[in-house]
Parts: structure tokens; sequence; C-alpha cells
């Protein structure tokens, strides 16, 4: 045999095996269904995920917080990059004071519940 004759049959082996595959991708093709869904189907995922989206071009009305002051924060960069940073005035925690617990498995007893008043600025 020679090598044209076996290059004939090679090419013609796999041509053989791409009929092959493609018949059997068409026989499954006959198992699909479709299945059919109301129309309104996942409208209610895209409103949840809408009403989550943050407005890009949302307004605020009112005087800006104090850490957004444009001012502010261009004297607080520069106190920063000279060193200069003005430590905050308390750096310790609030503490809460409540009532105790039951005993045999009874509930807690509501307590005094003072130790910590709002503040107002």
């Amino acid at each position: 045999m020679s090598s044209t004759e076996k290059a004939t049959a090679m090419s013609k082996r796999v041509n053989w095996r791409w009929v092959a595959a493609l018949l059997a991708a068409g026989a499954l093709g006959g198992c699909y269904s479709q299945v059919r869904l109301s129309p309104d189907y996942g409208v209610a995922v895209r409103q949840e995920l809408s009403a989550q989206i943050a407005d890009p071009d949302a307004r605020y009305a009112g005087v800006p917080q104090p850490g957004s002051a444009a001012e502010r924060v261009s004297l607080a960069q520069r106190r920063y990059a000279n060193d200069r940073v003005i430590q905050p005035a308390s750096t310790s925690t609030s503490s809460v004071s409540g009532g105790g617990g039951g005993d045999n498995g009874g509930g807690g007893g509501g307590g005094g519940g003072g130790g910590v008043s709002p503040t107002t600025p």
C-alpha cells in the first residue's frame, strides 16, 4: 500500500468519525424539551436588583458632614503629610451596665440599663 493510499484511507476514517459525532449530536437533540415559562418570569429578581443599585446621579440636600468638607479634608491631608496629625480627644470605649441574669433556666431580669446616654452635637 502506497503512502497516498494510506492517507486516503486515514482521511476516510476521520470523516466517518465526524459523521458519527454529528449523528450522535442530532440524536441527542431530540431529547431536548423546551420548558415554557410565564412571560413575567424573573421580573421580581430584576426589580429587587434595581432597588439595590445606588443612584449614580444622587442629589443630597443640606450641609455635608464635617469629614467631607473640602477645606477640612485639605487641612487634614496637609497635617498628615507634615506628621502633625491632631489626636482624637478620647479613645476610650463607652460602657453599658445592665441587669443580671436569672437562675434555673429562667430568663434574665431587666436591669437598670443606665450608663450610656445619647449625645447630640
